[in-house]
């Protein structure tokens, strides 16, 4: 009985423990429950108080946007994300889709005057952190446009701008954003050049205005390509005012030109005139097939002494012993980089030579002077010197005269063909046909030694007398076929004078924009053929501006007739 109620009481003890233990483990249960709701509850109110925030954030950021397009753009809000693409152009204007055209138009933008861009570029890659966007406010530019005929969705940019804008970017669908904004117009600009030899342009602040006339903006960090001839110089915009970015149409800009930070970040593949001080030798190297451009000036005061004939301006050139040679050439201004095919006065000698300078007016004696020392054969270490020298012209046959009087009867020697005193004939014949021997070519009769006569040659298409080791050489510069750019083929001498008075891609310095141009073809107006211009100056004086006594627009190249037809009083 005992054993019975003793089991009984354990059983009821052990179930009341496990109803305990499953009270406790569903109190457990439900406090977890709770607990998890209210992180839960939590979590939720605290994403939708985040995104109310981030919506409130993206209105204000919205609102700010607008309202900054609506400043920038002068109330017209323009902002769009196009696909950017190249083309062939000059200057900084862009080309847009039609309908940016009538979206522009329906905001009145052709009423506020000529339309101006800021165009950013959008790099998916970086991540949007302070310095992305830093740099981001780096690539971007200003343009002004062009015309709206680009393909849906895209935006075409000249060179200048995609240079500016895309350069150091590597993208396989480049995408820029493109707003409109109100530009204040130019005042004073700031630029640097990169390299040397820039300011050695003649009226290189003319060649600059006629670069700038292309463009319709500026913007600070902006790299201008300015062209001259075959040459090409790159400036930084360092400084503007009263802005950044400013328009430059129809405005007057005062410009100042810096040289570049140091001389040794030129860029040696351009060419730099280095001064020569008149009388003063430089050391110089110049590589095969590479130019040493040099400028020396002559001053007033000397130029009446070089046209009486008391001096003489000479380059002389002294090369070290080596096995290379060069040739000089040398122009005036504006023509400042003499080559092959484009100079005055030149010199093909080997070795050292002595160049003198005779211009053929004596009104241009005066100025500044340029030299090309090109590397003709290897490498060539030389000294140059541009002097100012006396011209002291011995007086040949000043005593001959008197003698002459003495002695009328001379005798033609047989070997030499000279006319030798009858008295010293024998004597004379006898050591001439020892020694001496006649040059038989046809206009030459130069008397040789015996020895010095196997090294005595004649071209034979020019019939020139040289050194058999000059001979070579003559060759190859006078009578090597060229090949010029438009097409025709000639040797030296004909190459010379077809490009400097007939090729129509010689280049030209423009009378009326100051630019070193392609001459171009003969102008089709026979006006304009009486007057001497190019086809180049033929469209360029088309251009009209205001005359200043009566105000009318006459264009440039009928200003002095006009001048002279209306105001020139009798």
């Amino acid at each position: 009985m005992d054993l019975e109620l003793r089991a009984a009481r354990e059983k009821l003890e052990r179930e009341q423990r496990e109803r305990k233990e499953r009270a406790k483990a569903k109190l457990e249960r439900e406090k977890r429950a709770k607990a998890e709701a209210a992180r839960q509850r939590d979590a939720i109110e605290a994403a939708q108080r985040s995104k109310r925030l981030d919506a409130a954030r993206a209105q204000l950021e919205a609102e700010r946007q607008m309202e900054e397009s609506m400043l920038r753009g002068n109330g017209i809000i323009f902002s769009h994300t196009l696909e950017a693409v190249p083309f062939n152009g000059f200057g900084d204007k862009i080309k847009l889709p039609p309908s940016c055209f009538r979206e522009l138009s329906d905001q009145g933008a052709l009423d506020k005057g000529p339309m101006y861009f800021r165009l950013s570029i959008i790099n998916e890659l970086v991540p949007l952190d302070n310095n992305a966007t830093d740099q981001r406010e780096h690539q971007a530019t200003h343009s002004g446009v062009l015309e709206f005929t680009a393909r849906e969705g895209s935006v075409e940019l000249p060179p200048h701008v995609w240079s500016n804008l895309l350069s150091g970017v590597s993208l396989d669908v480049p995408l820029a954003e493109v707003h409109y904004v109100s530009l204040p117009k130019g005042t004073y600009a700031k630029l640097q050049t990169d390299g040397m030899g820039f300011s050695d342009i003649p009226n290189h602040k003319a060649v600059l205005e006629t670069t700038l006339r292309r463009h319709a903006t500026l913007s600070q960090g902006d790299i201008i390509s300015v062209s001259y001839g075959e040459l090409n110089y790159k400036l930084r915009v360092l400084e503007l005012k009263p802005d950044s970015s400013v328009s430059v149409l129809e405005t007057d800009i005062e410009v100042d030109i810096e040289g570049p930070d140091s001389a040794l970040e030129t860029n040696r593949s351009q060419h730099m005139l280095r001064p020569l001080v008149m009388g003063k030798t430089e050391e110089g190297i110049v590589e095969e097939g590479n130019f040493n451009y040099y400028k020396f000036s002559v001053e007033d005061a000397m130029s009446d002494k070089v046209t009486s004939g008391q001096m003489n301006v000479e380059v002389k050139i002294e090369a070290d012993q080596s096995d290379g040679d060069t040739n000089v050439y040398v122009s005036r201004h504006p023509l400042i980089f003499p080559t092959q095919h484009r100079h005055e006065w030149s010199s093909h000698e080997m070795g050292s030579k002595v160049l003198i300078i005779r211009p053929k007016d004596p009104s241009t004696v005066a100025g500044t002077y340029s030299i090309g020392v090109f590397g003709f054969k290897g490498m060539t270490k030389y000294h140059i010197c541009a002097a100012l020298k006396d011209n002291v012209k011995q007086k040949i046959g000043g005593y001959a005269t008197a003698s002459s009087q003495i002695d009328m009867e001379t005798v033609e020697c047989r070997n030499c063909k000279h006319y030798i005193s009858s008295r010293s004939i024998l004597l004379h014949e006898a050591y001439c046909i020892r020694h001496n021997v006649l040059c038989q070519h046809n206009g030459c009769g130069v008397v040789l030694r015996k020895e010095e006569a196997a090294n005595h040659m004649h071209c034979d298409k020019c019939g020139q007398a040289f050194q058999q080791g000059q001979m070579e050489k003559h060759m190859k510069v006078f009578h090597e076929p060229l090949h010029c750019p438009c097409g025709v083929i000639l040797e030296k001498e004909q190459m010379v004078q077809h490009q400097s008075a007939i090729c129509p891609l010689r280049l030209i310095t423009c009378r009326f924009c100051g630019d070193m141009v392609q001459a171009g073809n003969t102008p089709a107006d026979a006006r304009d053929r009486l007057r001497g211009l190019s086809e180049h100056e033929s469209i360029c004086g088309s251009r009209t501006a205001p005359c200043d006594s009566c105000g009318r627009s006459i264009m440039l190249k009928e200003m002095d007739i006009h001048v002279i037809a209306v105001h020139q009083k009798s």
